[in-house]
């Protein structure tokens, strides 16, 4: 009698574990997707501005496919050292209908469409355009060596206003609600040594703040606080309000590209090879890494677990966030000057080789590459399972899936 109540016990036993196998396969829970599944999943979401968002984490929605295909190619007169910014159209749920943005050394401000590369509009600023664009409640602002930031209406490219700092702008602009969050404010760093807080809807600047030496890259945002790096060797942590200096942070050299900020935490690299993790409630170095020779010019990507930054050393190194500690480095044949995008379970950056790699996060094997021609300082923006990349062909290019 034990024994056949026992016997029940494991069918039944038996048969629960079968129809919550079935449930969860039903459901999708029974495992992750494999590398080769790709497509994005979730709803498509944008790439708005440098490093997608307002903390510059660099992170997208959405998976990528292990191998992409060359979609469309759109091409500039010179190079293109800026980074696209990716605008969806929000009354289309598949993500294919929008616009990338993105300056050349042509001279111009580009809008692109999305679904086949062909030109929308351009705008002639005088000078190169590096910096990379801000599209925001369907205004582009952008900045350039012309010295100006630009607002410009994003579906026909005419010009709303434009103001004028002292010299080149090179980073990503950024943007932030009021402290009584009734006015957008624009935040724009100059090689001026001025970092500029514009009210975006009359061009007029809110306040500046003067450090000094040049602002390369773009200021970050976290909470109230506005933070940037500059060529006098110092990680800037400024008051939203009114941009008066809070803290500052020496760094062993002038700082080329942006900060990125997580979890009360500002990770910015040196052009002398030390990439640094700075607690911004006390305004000290929690970890070091680099060998300090080789610059960095890339700024960073801030995944779950590891760090990722583009080096000199002709390397991507992914950095445990905790410790500071290599997790792995993945070797090309040039400079990596762009800065990674994260999607998923996979981060694709471009190398001075001329090459765009899509490595697998957990480790960085490679698991696909493209051959540009030319050097990728370009920073690829990520959306809607795409890839959009400048290169100093002049061309923009877009990746997607097989389908």
């Amino acid at each position: 009698m034990e024994n056949e109540l026992e016997m029940s016990h494991l069918r039944a036993r038996c048969v629960w574990l079968i129809a919550a196998a079935l449930l969860a396969g039903v459901c999708g829970c029974s495992r992750q997707p494999s590398e080769e599944s790709g497509g994005p999943s979730g709803p498509p979401a944008p790439w708005p501005m440098f490093h997608r968002t307002q903390d510059f984490a660099g992170v997208a929605p959405g998976r990528l496919p292990s191998k992409l295909v060359l979609k469309w190619k759109f091409e500039t007169d010179r190079a293109i050292k800026s980074s696209p910014a990716v605008w969806l159209d929000p009354a289309d749920p598949t993500g294919r209908k929008g616009r990338v943005f993105v300056g050349s050394n042509d001279s111009n401000v580009y809008a692109v469409d999305l679904a086949d590369g062909s030109k929308l509009w351009s705008f002639k600023t005088g000078d190169t355009v590096e910096g990379t664009p801000l599209v925001l409640d369907g205004v582009v602002y952008v900045g350039g060596n012309t010295g100006f930031v630009y607002a410009l209406d994003a579906a026909t490219g005419t010009m709303k206003w434009a103001l004028e700092t002292g010299d080149s702008i090179l980073g990503g602009i950024n943007w932030a609600k009021s402290p009584d969050g009734r006015r957008t404010w624009i935040l724009a760093g100059s090689r001026d040594s001025t970092l500029y807080c514009i009210d975006a809807a009359t061009g007029k600047a809110v306040w500046k703040c003067e450090v000094g030496s040049y602002i390369n890259g773009g200021p970050v945002l976290a909470g109230d606080k506005v933070i940037f790096g500059g060529c006098d060797s110092l990680l800037h942590v400024v008051a939203l309000a009114d941009g008066k200096e809070l803290a500052n942070v020496q760094t062993q050299a002038y700082i080329a590209g942006s900060p990125a900020v997580a979890d009360g935490r500002a990770y910015v690299a040196d052009f002398e090879g030390k990439f640094l993790c700075i607690d911004l409630a006390s305004a000290k170095v929690v970890w070091e890494y680099g060998d300090g020779e080789s610059p960095f010019a890339s700024s960073p990507a801030v995944a779950e677990r590891v760090v990722l930054i583009g080096c000199y050393d002709s390397m991507l190194h992914a950095v445990d966030r905790a410790t500071g500690k290599r997790v792995w480095a993945f070797a090309t044949r040039g400079h990596v000057d762009s800065s990674p995008a994260v999607c998923g379970d996979k981060v694709v950056v471009g190398s001075d080789d001329g090459r765009l790699y899509l490595l697998r996060l957990a480790d960085g094997r490679l698991l696909w590459s493209y051959d540009l021609g030319r050097p990728v300082a370009s920073s690829p923006a990520v959306a809607a399972g795409m890839v959009f990349v400048g290169a100093d062909d002049g061309f923009l290019y877009a990746f997607g899936s097989k389908r």
